[in-house]
């Protein structure tokens, strides 16, 4: 079985290689494996080594402690009011979402955040 951290890892490496529109494939040739390994680290079936972690997160563009971000809280519920999933980065509509919003320019970007935070206190 799995150890939670595994999997948290992996998951954190799937939502950041999804975000940057890099297929498994391609993150595998950047790191020096196949793409099974890549597979297997994602699930939490295979542990991922420092240096591999290391070279995963140079290919992916963020830091090291990215991996393990949100690991204390996991599981945790949410705030008296909130609906947001445990696992928000699990959610594919969630990461679609993100994808597009930042596909759009900055300056309407900023607008529909401010348009998001006032439906959200209205609602």
């Amino acid at each position: 079985m799995a150890h939670p951290v595994d999997v948290h890892v992996g998951k954190r490496i799937r939502h950041r290689r999804w975000l940057v529109g890099m297929t498994q494939q391609q993150l595998a040739e950047r790191v020096g494996i196949k793409f099974q390994q890549i597979q297997k680290y994602e699930t939490g079936a295979n542990r991922v080594s420092a240096s591999r972690l290391w070279d995963i997160a140079d290919a992916l563009d963020v830091p090291v402690n990215f991996f393990f971000e949100g690991i204390e809280s996991e599981g945790a519920g949410t705030q008296t009011g909130e609906t947001i999933p445990a696992d928000i980065m699990g959610d594919k509509e969630a990461l679609d979402l993100v994808r597009s919003y930042y596909a759009i320019p900055e300056n309407q970007r900023r607008r529909l955040f401010e348009l998001a935070r006032v439906l959200s206190d209205v609602a």
